[in-house]
C-alpha cells in the first residue's frame, strides 16, 4: 500500500515507504472501467439548468470557460458572507484570509503534483501570469539568443514571447504543424534548437483543434540543448492529468476556469527559477517566492473557488482512496483521487469524442480538422474545430444557439492556427467542445443539428 507524506510545513514531498504503483494503477485502470454516469454530477451545476426558446441548453463552449459546480458558487459566496481581510493583520479575519490562501495553493501543488507549495505562483490569468514572466525571463536574455513558440499555440503563448524577444533582439524560429491533421512537427524540433536557445514555449493540447502534443519529449529536447519550456496547460487541464514533475517543465501555467472554477490563473515554475528570477514587483513584497511574483491584493474568494474545484474533481475518484490508502495525507489522498478521476474523464470523454466523430464525419460538406482517426483520439482532447459549406462559422453559431447549443465561432485566441489553415480571413472555424458534463444525448444532439443545416 502507498503511504505518502507531506511535511506540515510548506515543503517538498516526504515519502516514508515505496509505493505499490502496480496496485495503485490496477485499482485506477479498474475505476476507470467503471460506467460513467454524468447525470449525478450535472446535478451540482446549477447553469445546467438553463433553457433557451424552451429547450434545455447545451453548453458545447467549454473550451472558452466551462461552468461551476454548486461547490465553487458556495465556496466563493461564503468568503464575501463572511467577511475576509487582507494578509499580514494581527486580527482574526486576516488569518481566514491566509488559510484560504494557503489551501488554495495546496490544493493546485496536489494538482499539479508541484514538489512544494512555494511553487504555486497565483495570478489572474494565464495570459497576465505569462506576460509577467516573460519579461522576467527576457532580463536574462541577450541580442542573438533564440526563443522557439509553436503555430499550434493560443496567442496567450506566443505574443507575450514575441514583445519580450523584439525588446531583446531575440530571434524567434516557429514549431510549425501540420494542416492535414494539425499535429505538431516535434521531428523539427532538434533542427531548431541549438547552444543558443534560451526557451521553448509550447501548448499541452491545442485550444483550437484538440491535438494533445508529446510534450514530454519537448521538453527532453529542449534541456539536452540548454532551454528553459514553458507549458501552456490551460486547454489540457479539464481533460487529463498535469503531472509537472514526469514533464520536467520548467513553468506550467492553467486557468482553474477551464476547469470548473473562478476566473483565477494558477502557475507552477521550479522553485529555483522563481528563487534566482527578478520580478517586476513593489518594494514592500516579499523577496521570495511565490509571493514576489503574486502583485497586488488576491482575490480571496476565488481562491477558495480554485480550491473548491480541484475538490470537486477529486470527489469524482474518491472512492479509490478507500481501497488504496490508509493513514497518508490529505494531499496523498487528494492526488490519488485526482489520477482516478481524470482516468475515469478520460474515457468518458474518448467515448463522446468517438461518437462525434462517427456522426460528424458522414455529414455532407462538413469538414473537421485536426486529428478524426478514431485510434488516436488518445492524443486530443474531446475539443473539434470544423467547417460547414455554404456557412460561414458565425452563421452556424448562430443557427446552433437558436436551439439552445452553444458554440464558438472565429479564432478563439489561436490566430497562428487559424492563420495557418489559411481561415482567419473566412471568419475561422466552428469549435465544438466537451466536457464531463456533456451527455451522449448532447451529442447527438448537435450532430442532428448540423445534419440537418447541411441538408
Amino acid at each position: 500500500m502507498t503511504t505518502i507524506h507531506y511535511s506540515r510545513e510548506p515543503g517538498e514531498l516526504k515519502t516514508t515507504r515505496t509505493c505499490d504503483k502496480r496496485s495503485l494503477n490496477s485499482i485506477i485502470r479498474r475505476m476507470s472501467r467503471e460506467k460513467f454516469d454524468p447525470t449525478s454530477l450535472r446535478e451540482q451545476f446549477p447553469a445546467l439548468q438553463r433553457n433557451v426558446n424552451g429547450r434545455p441548453a447545451v453548453y458545447l463552449d467549454g473550451p472558452g470557460g466551462t461552468q461551476a459546480p454548486q461547490a465553487v458558487i458556495d465556496a466563493m459566496s461564503e468568503v464575501m458572507r463572511v467577511g475576509y481581510s487582507n494578509l499580514g493583520g494581527a486580527f482574526a479575519s486576516s488569518g481566514q484570509s491566509e488559510a484560504v490562501e494557503l489551501a488554495a495553493r495546496q490544493a493546485m501543488k496536489d494538482f499539479y503534483n508541484a514538489r512544494r507549495v512555494e511553487e504555486i505562483v497565483v495570478g489572474q490569468n494565464m495570459t497576465s501570469l505569462t506576460f509577467a514572466f516573460s519579461r522576467a525571463l527576457a532580463r536574462t536574455w541577450q541580442a542573438g539568443d533564440e526563443i522557439i513558440v509553436t503555430r499550434l499555440d493560443h496567442d496567450g503563448n506566443i505574443s507575450p514571447w514575441l514583445l519580450a524577444s523584439k525588446d531583446r533582439g531575440v530571434t524567434v524560429r516557429w514549431l510549425d504543424f501540420r494542416p492535414e491533421d494539425c499535429t505538431l512537427h516535434l521531428e523539427q524540433l532538434p533542427d531548431l534548437l541549438n547552444k543558443r536557445t534560451r526557451l521553448l514555449a509550447i501548448t499541452h493540447a491545442s485550444n483550437a483543434v484538440g491535438t494533445i502534443p508529446d510534450v514530454q519529449r519537448a521538453v527532453r529536447l529542449a534541456h539536452e540543448a540548454g532551454a528553459l519550456v514553458y507549458v501552456d496547460a490551460v486547454h489540457f487541464a479539464p481533460h487529463n492529468m498535469i503531472d509537472v514533475q514526469a514533464l520536467d517543465c520548467d513553468f506550467l501555467v492553467s486557468s482553474s476556469y477551464k476547469y470548473f472554477g473562478p476566473h483565477t490563473g494558477i502557475l507552477y515554475g521550479m522553485y529555483e527559477h522563481l528563487q534566482r528570477l527578478d520580478a517586476y514587483k513593489v518594494r514592500p513584497a516579499p523577496d521570495d517566492p511565490p509571493g514576489k511574483w503574486e502583485t497586488g491584493t488576491q482575490s480571496f474568494e476565488s481562491l477558495a473557488g480554485v480550491r473548491a474545484a480541484v475538490d470537486y474533481l477529486a470527489a469524482i475518484g474518491a472512492k479509490t482512496t478507500e481501497a488504496v490508502t490508509t493513514n497518508t495525507s490529505e494531499g496523498a489522498k487528494r492526488r490519488v483521487r485526482l489520477e482516478t478521476a481524470f482516468a475515469r474523464i478520460k474515457s468518458y470523454e474518448m467515448g463522446l469524442s468517438h461518437r462525434f466523430l462517427e456522426g460528424a464525419t458522414t455529414i455532407r460538406g462538413l469538414r473537421v480538422y485536426g486529428i478524426t482517426a478514431l485510434d488516436c483520439l488518445h492524443q486530443r482532447a474531446p475539443t473539434f474545430a470544423l467547417s460547414l459549406e455554404g456557412y460561414s462559422p458565425l452563421e452556424v453559431a448562430q443557427r446552433l444557439g437558436e436551439q439552445g447549443i452553444f458554440v464558438w465561432d472565429g479564432h478563439y485566441y489561436a490566430l497562428a492556427v487559424i492563420e495557418r489553415l489559411g481561415l482567419l480571413e473566412k471568419g475561422g472555424l466552428v469549435r465544438i467542445g466537451f466536457v464531463h458534463y456533456n451527455t451522449e444525448e448532447e451529442v447527438d444532439g448537435v450532430v442532428e443539428a448540423l445534419r440537418e443545416l447541411a441538408s
